[in-house]
C-alpha cells in the first residue's frame, strides 16, 4: 500500500504547475481537491496523503520533533521513562516540556497541533471525495470501507491531540470555518468515527498498512478506558482478542527489528521506507535523533536517553516478579561518571530480560554492534545519564538494507513505527478486567505477556551466543489475585515494563489520575542525579496537559475575540 510523501508532492506539482494564466488559478489546496476528487484514483491519493501523516512528519525540513508520531517527548520523557538527553543547549525547548515548564510559545506542542490538524484536513478531504464519487466509479461497500479508513484517521489524529491538549476543536468534513470553540468534550465524536470505522472495515486488508476492524475496535476500547467505561472497553477488547487475528510474537525483541514488518502482533503500524527518492522523508524521521552519540552506531544525536527510574523498574525479586513498591529504593548499577577505559562491574541482581531490549547499558551487547562501551557512546553523561535508547536502533548486519544513504543522518531507516501492538491491547484488557472485578482474567492476560518475556531464546546473550548477558529472573504471577489494589498495581506496572520507551507512560499516568503523585516522586529522586531537575515540580490540574499554542489562539480570532480557550494554568 506504501505510496510515499514524495509521490504525493510530485502529483500535486503536476496538477498545479503554472501556465500563462497562473495568476487566475484558485488556491492550490482547492484545485488539488477539485481535480483529485473526480476519480477513484484521485480519491485514493487524498486518502494516502492522510495516511502519510501518521508518522507525524509532513516534510524533511520540518525539524521540530514534537510532532513525532511516536510521542517520545510527550509520552516517554514526560512520563519519566526517559530524559531529554543530549546536552543543555541542544533543543532546550524539549527540556521545558520535560520539567513541566512549557510555554505556549514552545514550538513542540505547536508542531503537533499543526501537523495533526493538517492530517485531519486531509482525512476530511478524503471523506468528501469518496462521498462524492459516482456509483459506477465505486461500489457502496468499497466506498464505506474507504470512508471508514479516513474516519479512523480523523479519529486517531483528534485522539492524539486529545491526549496532549484535551481541549481541542473537533473538525469534521462539514466544518467550513474552522475558527470554532474548544470547550466541548470531543471524545464522543472521536468514538462516533471509530464506531463507523469498526462497522465498515474488514479484519484483513490486502494492502499492508491499511486500517482494519481490529485497529478501529482497539482504539474504540482505548477511548472507553479514558472515559472509565470499562464494561464498554471490555466488549471491544474481547472482540479483538477472540478474533484470532492477532498473537504475540515469539520473542519480545521481534517487535523492534526493522526487517520484521506487520507481524501478528501489529495492530496499527506506520509503513516506513528508505532509498525511495524521498530523501528519507518516509523513514523513521520522528526518532532520528534517538541513537547513541559520539563513537556509537550512527554517531548522532544522543536524545531520548532512558532514565534511571525506568531501569530500576526492571528489577525482580527471587520469585521473578516485579518489585512493585520498592523498585526505586536502590539503583541498578551504572557507569555514570566513568570513562569507557575505567573498570566497571555489571549489576548482579535479578532483572527482567526486557530491560536489555529497552535500554542500552554498559557491558551488555547492543544488538549486534558489540557491547555498549559506556561514555564514548554518550553525548554528555553528567547531563543525560549513562544509558542509550535501543528500540529504534537497527542491526548492523542489515544496516545497508534498511538505512537511507541519501539522508542527512545514517540512522534514518525503514523500521516501521508500531503505534499499537497486541501486547498493549492485552494489558488494556487486563486493566479493564481488574476494574470490573475479574481479577483472574486480568492475571491471565498479564501472564500471557510475561510468558513471552520468559522465553529464553529471547534473552540478550553474551558474545558466545549461549550465556545470558545479565542475571535474568522472571516468572508469571502464580498466586491468584484477590486484592483489587494489588491487581491494579500489577497491571499498571506491567504496562510500564512491557511498553517502556514507546511513548505511552505519561498518558497512562494521566488516565489513571496519578500523574502528579508519580511525577513529583520522580522529580524528587531524579533531581539528585540530573541537576537540571532541581526545583522541578508537577502541578495537578495544569501539567496533565500541554498549552494550546499561541499561534493557534491568534489564528482563531473571530469578531475580535479568540474562539480557542487556553488550558488552565497557562
Amino acid at each position: 500500500m506504501r505510496k510515499n510523501k514524495l509521490e504525493f508532492v510530485l502529483l500535486m506539482f503536476l496538477l498545479l504547475r503554472c501556465d500563462d494564466s497562473f495568476l487566475d488559478t484558485k488556491p492550490y489546496g482547492a484545485l488539488a481537491f477539485q481535480t483529485l476528487s473526480q476519480s477513484r484514483d484521485g480519491s485514493e491519493s487524498l486518502l494516502i496523503a492522510a495516511y502519510s501523516l501518521l508518522d507525524g512528519f509532513p516534510c524533511v525540513d520540518c525539524l521540530v520533533y514534537g510532532s513525532a508520531g511516536s510521542n517520545w517527548i510527550y509520552g516517554s520523557i514526560l512520563g519519566g521513562d526517559a530524559y531529554k538527553g543530549s546536552e543543555e543547549d541542544d533543543l532546550p525547548e524539549i527540556n521545558e516540556v520535560e520539567i513541566n515548564n512549557t510555554s505556549w510559545l514552545n514550538p513542540n506542542p505547536e508542531a503537533k497541533w499543526l501537523t495533526y490538524y493538517n492530517g485531519i484536513q486531509r482525512a476530511n478531504d478524503a471523506i468528501r471525495a469518496f462521498e462524492g464519487l459516482r456509483d459506477n466509479d465505486i461500489s457502496e461497500p468499497d466506498r464505506k470501507m474507504r470512508i471508514g479508513e479516513a474516519r479512523f484517521l480523523r479519529a486517531y489524529f483528534h485522539y492524539d491531540l486529545y491526549k496532549i491538549f484535551r481541549h481541542i476543536p473537533y473538525i469534521d468534513e462539514t466544518v467550513e470555518d474552522t475558527r470554532i470553540s474548544n470547550t466541548d468534550d470531543v471524545l464522543p465524536k472521536i468514538q462516533e468515527d471509530l464506531i463507523y470505522a469498526s462497522a465498515h472495515l474488514p479484519w484483513h486488508q490486502t494492502e499492508q498498512g491499511r486500517i482494519t476492524k481490529g485497529a478501529a475496535q482497539s482504539y474504540l476500547g482505548i477511548t472507553w478506558m479514558w472515559a472509565h467505561k470499562f464494561d464498554r472497553a471490555k466488549v471491544m477488547f474481547d472482540s479483538v482478542i477472540t478474533s484470532g487475528r492477532y498473537a504475540l510474537n515469539q520473542t519480545y525483541h521481534e517487535n523492534f527489528k526493522a526487517d520484521i514488518r506487520n507481524s501478528a502482533e501489529s495492530i496499527l503500524e506506520v509503513q516506513n521506507s528508505v532509498d525511495d527518492g524521498a530523501i528519507g522523508a518516509n523513514g523513521n524521521f520522528g526518532d532520528v535523533l534517538n541513537y547513541p552519540h559520539n563513537q556509537g552506531p550512527v554517531g548522532c544525536c544522543g536524545f531520548h536517553q532512558p532514565s534511571q527510574n525506568l531501569v530500576n523498574a526492571f528489577k525482580t525479586g527471587a520469585d521473578g516478579l516485579p518489585l512493585l513498591y520498592t523498585y526505586n529504593d536502590s539503583d541498578v548499577t551504572n557507569d555514570n561518571g566513568l570513562l569507557s577505559s575505567d573498570p566497571f562491574t555489571l549489576y548482579a541482581g535479578n532483572l527482567d530480560p526486557r530491560l536489555d531490549w529497552t535500554v542500552g547499558r554498559r557491558g551488555i551487547p547492543y544488538l549486534d554492534w558489540g557491547e555498549h562501551p559506556g561514555q564514548i557512546w554518550i553525548r554528555k553523561q553528567s547531563y543525560g545519564g549513562p544509558y542509550s535508547p535501543i528500540k529504534t536502533m537497527f542491526y548492523q548486519y542489515h544496516a545497508n538494507q534498511v538505512t537511507d544513504d541519501g539522508a542527512w543522518i545514517g540512522g534514518l531507516n525503514s523500521n516501521n513505527l508500531k503505534l499499537l501492538r497486541y501486547a498493549d491491547v492485552l494489558l488494556y484488557a487486563a486493566e479493564a478486567e481488574v476494574e470490573l472485578g475479574n481479577f483472574e482474567t486480568a492475571r491471565g492476560y498479564v501472564n500471557k505477556v510475561r510468558e513471552r518475556a520468559m522465553n529464553p531464546s529471547g534473552f540478550v546473550k553474551q558474545a558466545d551466543g549461549a550465556t545470558n548477558a545479565a542475571n535474568y529472573v522472571i516468572d508469571i504471577y502464580q498466586t491468584p489475585w484477590a486484592d483489587k489494589v494489588y491487581a491494579r498495581d500489577a497491571v499498571r506496572f506491567e504496562r510500564r515494563i512491557e511498553l517502556g520507551m514507546e511513548g505511552h507512560r505519561f498518558f497512562d499516568l494521566v488516565r489513571w489520575g496519578i500523574a502528579a503523585e508519580e511525577k513529583n516522586k520522580y522529580f524528587n529522586a531524579e533531581s539528585k542525579k540530573r541537576y537540571y531537575m532541581i526545583g522541578a515540580k508537577f502541578e495537578a490540574g495544569k501539567d496533565e496537559l500541554q498549552p494550546i499554542p499561541a499561534n493557534a489562539i491568534q489564528l482563531s480570532y473571530k469578531n475580535g475575540e479568540p474562539t480557542l480557550t487556553q488550558n488552565d494554568g497557562y
